[in-house]
């Protein structure tokens, strides 16, 4: 709509296409939400494993390659490490019009950027939880949300290199893309981390013996 209005492209989405989205967000996304904060506010609590102290103890010094800002920059390479060669031809894919066919190795792309989430995720927590550091939870989803990060300034890195959009609505509307699909990629790679470092602490802490 926005190439329509200021350039005439004849190939840009219609105005009727948005609000049909709008539309479709409104009928099927928001009840969808609502229904599940409903089954989920019906669910029983998640009881901790071991009982949880109800005075926060203090957190030594935490070492410079320890610290959350650190932690989450670097450890947030490995998860877009694992995607990087594929994340160009699917670029390729969108934004240059090249044809993209091989799903399976895509499939085992994902599998692999899965795997190695779950992985970089409980061993930065491990550490934290060495450390003292029982701050977990925010921390296990930053640490392997942080690859939208990258994936952002990739894009960036991919427009300055690759990308000839001249024209500042072309490329307006490609970083805002950019911009949803590194906030998508950073809740799913997060969502990973998150759950695998849950489930790997729950079984950690029950497997003390408390007499």
């Amino acid at each position: 709509w926005c190439q329509r209005r200021v350039h005439g492209a004849s190939n840009a989405v219609p105005f009727t296409t948005l609000l049909a989205l709008l539309a479709l967000w409104l009928g099927v996304s928001v009840p969808l939400v609502l229904v599940g904060a409903v089954v989920g506010y019906k669910r029983p609590v998640i009881e901790p494993p071991v009982t949880v102290n109800l005075m926060p103890r203090n957190i030594p010094e935490q070492r410079w390659y320890m610290r959350a800002p650190f932690t989450i920059f670097m450890a947030g390479i490995l998860p877009f490490g694992a995607a990087f060669i594929e994340l160009f031809f699917i670029l390729s894919s969108l934004w240059l019009n090249r044809f993209y066919y091989v799903f399976g190795f895509l499939a085992l792309v994902f599998l692999i950027l899965t795997v190695t989430c779950a992985e970089i995720t409980i061993v930065m927590v491990y550490f934290s939880l060495c450390y003292e550091d029982y701050r977990w939870w925010w921390k296990s989803f930053f640490i392997s949300g942080s690859s939208g990060f990258h994936l952002f300034m990739y894009s960036i890195f991919y427009y300055a290199t690759t990308l000839r959009m001249p024209k500042f609505a072309s490329a307006l509307i490609y970083f805002a893309w950019m911009l949803v699909m590194s906030y998508t990629f950073m809740v799913i790679t997060g969502t990973i981390g998150f759950l695998a470092t849950f489930f790997f602490v729950r079984y950690i802490y029950g497997s003390i013996k408390v007499d």
